[in-house]
């Protein structure tokens, strides 16, 4: 028999080399390269589907701030909407569509008009309800008037004379708009 077999020096030696192996096989970098390797090979379907299980889900909106040449806003009387019903327009996309399309789709069924000079403002996140904000600013074609059972009525507002029930929310999320507005000329 070898010496070194019974050396405990030896022995504990090897055994933090051991234990130093271990822990390197199943410290975070391997295992996690060893994973990834695995989640590489599988289906693609496989890996969208365990994808959305641990996913969580979140809805996606569009909004458009949508002034006049006069300087005034567009805001729409909503039936649905749980505050007091004043708000700028826009709604949900649609799995698929795209935020400038899905503006514009909302804004032909709600109150038939088209927009153009469509320019991204801001997003915003929101984690109740989980929900996610796009906020576009547009020039507007045509008269907006109520296309859809959802909308009680569309109005054009001067900032100073918002209506009175207009959410605070919904006040803060126009002033941003103007304010970037104003710093971007």
């Amino acid at each position: 028999m070898n010496d070194a077999e019974f050396n405990p020096k030896f022995v504990a030696k090897e055994l933090t080399s051991r234990t130093k192996l271990i822990r390197m096989i199943f410290s975070g970098f391997m295992l996690s390269t060893f994973l990834g390797e695995i989640w590489r090979r599988l289906p693609k379907f496989v890996r969208r589907s365990v994808s959305a299980l641990v996913q969580k889900r979140f809805a996606v909106t569009v909004a458009g701030m949508l002034f006049d040449d006069e300087g005034r806003i567009l805001l729409l009387e909503h039936v649905f909407r749980p505050d007091q019903g004043w708000g700028v327009p826009g709604g949900f996309i649609v799995k698929g569509e795209q935020p400038e399309d899905g503006l514009r789709r909302e804004l032909r069924e709600e109150v038939s008009i088209e927009i153009d000079q469509l320019k991204l403002l801001f997003v915003r996140t929101l984690d109740t309800p989980g929900q996610v904000e796009i906020y576009f600013r547009a020039r507007v074609i045509g008269d907006p008037k109520p296309s859809s059972f959802e909308i009680k009525q569309a109005r054009w507002f001067r900032l100073d004379q918002l209506p009175p029930e207009l959410s605070q929310d919904q006040q803060k999320l126009i002033q941003r708009a103007v304010s970037l507005n104003e710093n971007s000329e």
